[in-house]
Parts: structure tokens; C-alpha cells; sequence
């Protein structure tokens, strides 16, 4: 019985492990995109809720009837290093058109369990232009279609949307396209994971845009640790309290342990005072070890700062080196001369190596063959270094970091004009 006891105890502790890789790469899990791993969420929903709010203070809402499972990550310190991509265009980011149509859409959906296309664009067309804060959609332009079908393809992908008739794409070509949508309003609703709503931030439109940043931080204010309302109401700001030692503690825990399970690097420089000196005492070194142990990474602890690493590719949501992107490959090259300038490259010098990839491989990279393709391609490239923690500003200059060294560049080949150049790393 003990026997059997262990190995029952043994599979959970590996369930668990691998649903909290899962749901760390898929904070949005679909028993429609991934069954089998919806069901081990399901079966594992308690142990896995109970890890995510200790570890990180992040909340788990599993809903097995309606087929997902919604992991809300806060980010102390939001910033636009994760935008939304669009599904054509070759995920290019979201701009602000695009975002804005995706809040107007969503609010409008809510009330709307089934639509068609053009009902929808007829919601917004009125929406936008009640007001006058923003600016008007018009279906007419095909660049306006286009951006709304970015927003549709999104909210698909979120499982939000269904088509259950037409395709949504041809509504870029014709706004007479007819498409049937069955939404789902719950879902849509698990999408906001700020704690605090924007319509609870107290201040008159016409100061939102001078006092954007601190609005932004104040959208994601946690109650649990103390503190004062960013832009709340007044009595909101009252029934504040002071900030007790259990909140700071409980704070610095969530903070440090919140960016090390969601960024590829954590370095010990990027860290605040409390932050670096939490995360080196006995207590917490023994708590980041052990939660590290339980989600089945590896931990890399080294002079610079902490590596986590997926022995199983589980939680990867970004691969580098990633042969399968133009800009990937460029982030690759671009690492021996970025590595081998120690006080950094300016935007010339990135241009530069650029255009050298360009003439070193011309049958590669059509996309960026043109007269400011050397710039952009090195824009992206140097775009992918820093989501991946390899390189950072300094100035008006990009330099390597740490973890980049990692990385060598053994052989660089080119086939066949339709290849990318492919490198072994080490």
C-alpha cells in the first residue's frame, strides 16, 4: 500500500509540474486548442491553484464545462515587451488602430452571443463615433477592414469567437463578406487581468495622456500588499492602510518569484535592493529553490543572476536560437558582433550588420531586400535579443548581456535561395 501510495504521490507532483509549465506558456488553455492538456488542468485544478496563488499571487479559474482554464499574470511592471500579434501580416504587433478596436469589440460583445460580421462593424461604427475621444471606424477603407480582421483573428484565437459560417478573412477584401459568430461571453470577460478596472480610476479624460504611466501602474495595484490607489476614488484613497511587514514580505516574494517564471532571465542587476537582498537571504533562496523544484525546471544560478530552464520545452512560449524566423536568425548572427563590442552598437553599426547578413546571404530574407531593409532587419533582430534577456539599452547604444554569451556561432550556411542560414550554437 505504501508502495502504491508513493507512486500515486510521485504522479501527482509530476502532473502538477507539467500543468504549471503548461499554463505558464498558456495563461489562456482551450480544451479546444489542447484536450489533453486541459484535462491534466482539470484533474490538477486544486494543487495547481494553490501553487500559482503562493508562488507567484497569481489566480487560477478552471472552468471544465466551458472548456478553459484562465491563469490571470500580473506584472509588477507592465510594459509592451508581450503585444498582441496578428495573425497575418507575419505576427507583427498590434499598433495602438489595432488596439483600440479590440477594446471597443470586446465591450460591444458582451451583450452579443451570436453576430455576424457586419453587425459587429456596425456596433463599432457607432461606439467610435459616440466618441469623441476616439477615432471614428470606417469599414469603407481597406486598411480599417484589415486592422478589424486582426482583432476578430485575435479574439478567435482566444477561443472567444467561432466562425460557425464564412471565413473571416474575406471580410478584408469586401464588407459585404458574411461571416456567423457564436461568442462567448464568460471567456470574454476572464480576458482583463489587471485587478483594477479602468473605469474605477477616477480622473477626467482630457488628463489621461499626461498621466498615462502612473494610470498603467495603477491599474495594476493589489490590495493584498497595502499601499494607495493610484487615481481612485476618494474613498478608496481613505480606506487605505499603511503597509504592514507581512505585505512588504509577501510583496517581495510575488515580485522576485513573478519574473523569474515569466522572463527568460532574471538578473540580479534588474533587481531592486529588497529584491536582491529577499532573494539571497536563507529563507528565500530556500523558497525560490523549492517552487522551482515543484513547476520541474532546473535552475541555473550564476554570478549575473538566475536561468530557468525546461528540460521538456513545456513553458517555452519563445524559442532562441529559432531557425524558423527571419528575425531569429538575425538575432543569432547578430550576437558575434553585439558579443565582441563590449561598450555596445549604435544604430548605424546595427544597420550595418545588417546590410553584412543581407550581402553575405542574398537569397535569404526577401522581405527585408530593400533599401531600409538592412535597418529593419536589424530592428527586429535586436527586438528578439531583448525579449529574450540577451541584450539591452544603454543610451542610444544596444549591448550584449550576460546570458548572451551563452551563445556561439560555429558554421553559417545558405543552401538554397529559399533558405534561412543555419548556425549550430553552443
Amino acid at each position: 500500500m505504501s508502495t502504491l501510495a508513493n507512486q500515486l504521490a510521485t504522479a501527482e507532483r509530476e502532473e502538477v509540474a507539467r500543468g504549471i509549465r503548461l499554463l505558464l506558456a498558456r495563461p489562456l488553455l482551450t480544451a479546444a486548442a489542447d484536450p489533453t492538456g486541459f484535462e491534466l488542468v482539470r484533474r490538477r485544478r486544486d494543487p495547481l491553484a494553490r501553487w500559482f496563488d503562493h508562488t507567484c499571487g497569481w489566480s487560477l479559474a478552471v472552468e471544465p464545462r466551458r472548456g478553459y482554464a484562465r491563469l490571470t499574470k500580473i506584472r509588477a511592471n507592465p510594459d509592451g515587451s508581450r503585444p498582441a500579434l496578428r495573425a497575418r501580416s507575419g505576427r507583427a504587433p498590434f499598433d495602438r488602430r489595432r488596439y483600440v478596436l479590440l477594446c471597443v469589440t470586446a465591450a460591444e460583445l458582451l451583450s452579443m452571443p451570436m453576430t455576424t460580421i457586419g453587425m459587429l462593424a456596425d456596433r463599432v461604427v457607432q461606439a467610435t463615433g459616440a466618441d469623441r475621444a476616439l477615432p471614428a471606424f470606417d469599414p469603407v477603407h481597406r486598411p480599417e477592414r484589415t486592422a478589424f480582421v486582426d482583432v476578430l483573428k485575435l479574439l478567435e484565437s482566444y477561443d472567444v469567437l467561432r466562425a460557425v459560417d464564412g471565413t473571416t478573412e474575406a471580410y478584408v477584401d469586401s464588407s459585404e463578406a458574411k461571416v456567423l459568430y457564436r461568442v462567448d461571453n464568460t471567456l470574454l470577460m476572464r480576458l482583463p487581468g489587471a485587478p483594477v478596472g479602468a473605469s474605477r480610476l477616477a480622473v477626467p479624460p482630457d488628463e489621461v495622456p499626461a498621466r498615462f504611466e502612473d494610470l498603467l501602474t495603477g491599474l495594476v495595484l493589489e490590495r493584498r500588499y497595502g499601499g494607495t490607489a493610484i487615481g481612485g476614488t476618494a474613498e478608496e484613497v481613505a480606506g487605505e492602510s499603511a503597509t504592514t511587514d507581512a505585505q512588504r514580505n509577501l510583496k517581495l516574494r510575488h515580485s522576485v518569484l513573478r519574473r523569474l517564471f515569466d522572463d527568460p532571465v532574471l538578473y540580479r542587476d534588474d533587481l531592486a535592493d529588497d529584491e536582491l537582498a529577499y532573494v539571497t537571504s536563507l529563507t528565500g533562496r530556500q523558497i525560490l529553490r523549492r517552487s522551482v523544484e515543484q513547476a520541474g525546471f532546473l535552475l541555473e544560478e550564476r554570478a549575473e543572476g538566475f536561468l530557468l530552464v525546461d528540460p521538456d520545452g513545456i513553458a517555452t512560449d519563445a524559442r532562441f536560437p529559432d531557425d524558423a524566423s527571419t528575425a531569429g536568425v538575425a538575432a543569432l548572427l547578430l550576437l558575434e558582433p553585439l558579443c565582441a563590442t563590449p561598450a555596445g552598437m549604435l544604430p548605424e553599426q546595427l544597420a550595418e550588420a545588417g546590410a553584412e547578413q543581407l550581402r553575405r546571404f542574398p537569397g535569404w530574407a526577401k522581405a527585408y531586400q530593400s533599401e531600409d531593409g538592412a535597418a529593419r532587419l536589424a530592428d527586429d533582430a535586436v527586438r528578439v535579443l531583448l525579449d529574450t534577456g540577451l541584450a539591452g539599452r544603454a543610451r542610444d547604444r544596444v549591448v550584449a548581456r550576460p546570458a548572451a554569451y551563452r551563445y556561439r556561432l560555429t558554421a553559417a550556411t545558405s543552401p538554397g535561395p529559399k533558405s534561412d542560414p543555419g548556425g549550430d550554437t553552443q
